[in-house]
């Protein structure tokens, strides 16, 4: 057995593989680097998959926690757990869009599933989890429940400000002119989908087109940016565990080899 083991900013995910990589566990913890969420999460995963640690052959850490985790055998870079994670998923895909709690990261890759090309916003919460977060906590709206009520606004207001603490500001204007909580949800999806189609654009957007993260869990960004790229974008079933699977599936090669 091998694990994978992605530490993001704001939840921690953990993907168990047999010897033959068949998947025995995927599980995500809301909880980041940190934080208790790794340990947490690995339990939930042997729990699921009926192991325990003594069954693990090799341990591959990624993500932003990455260095934290004392009991991974390596570490390795999150755009390359990705990919790898993505390609085994869907091996058609050229286009990677993962929106995650703190980046958003835009891949381009070859038919290798290897990395042709990347954009990464990383120095703002702009088209992030954290955006959606902040925007669902102005709404008065839990964040699972925050694509509903966008794809119920009829008439989107412009949310001009990326920032996310001036788009905070813009959104309370919007909401003080008595604009109902829908467009404005609506509008907030609207400016995410166009920020990350403008990140897609400059690394070339290539069907097939894939998003993961939590972010694509919000079916009314996942149809915004399929607007935007003029494309039809397909999402795994575990989005937010993508990394994690990535990150088993080199922890697989690594226990081959020894």
């Amino acid at each position: 057995m091998v694990l994978g083991i992605d530490i993001g900013s704001s939840s921690s995910k953990a993907v168990i593989l047999d010897p033959s990589g068949t998947l025995l566990a995927a599980q995500v913890v809301n909880l980041g680097t940190g934080t208790r969420g790794a340990g947490q999460v690995v339990e939930l995963a042997h729990r699921q998959a009926g192991t325990t640690p003594a069954d693990i052959r090799c341990t591959v850490a990624t993500g932003y926690g990455r260095m934290t985790y004392q009991g991974a055998d390596r570490q390795l870079t999150e755009l390359s757990c990705h990919a790898k994670g993505i390609h085994h998923l869907f091996p058609k895909a050229r286009t990677v869009v993962d929106i995650g709690g703190q980046d958003t990261k835009v891949l381009r890759l070859d038919g290798d599933g290897s990395i042709d090309n990347f954009v990464m916003n990383d120095k703002c919460a702009a088209g992030t989890g954290r955006f959606l977060e902040v925007m669902a906590r102005v709404l008065d709206c839990p964040i699972g429940e925050l694509s509903q009520l966008a794809q119920a606004g009829r008439e989107p207001v412009s949310i001009s400000n990326m920032c996310t603490v001036f788009a905070e500001s813009e959104v309370i204007s919007h909401l003080s002119a008595n604009v109902s909580p829908a467009n404005v949800a609506s509008g907030a999806i609207l400016s995410i989908a166009t920020r990350i189609a403008g990140m897609a654009g400059r690394v070339g957007v290539v069907p097939e087109v894939v998003m993961t993260g939590g972010g694509a869990l919000n079916q009314a960004l996942v149809a915004a940016l399929e607007d935007a790229l003029h494309c039809t974008i397909q999402t795994p079933q575990e989005p937010q565990t993508t990394g994690a699977l990535g990150a088993a599936l080199f922890a697989l090669g690594f226990a081959k080899k020894e």
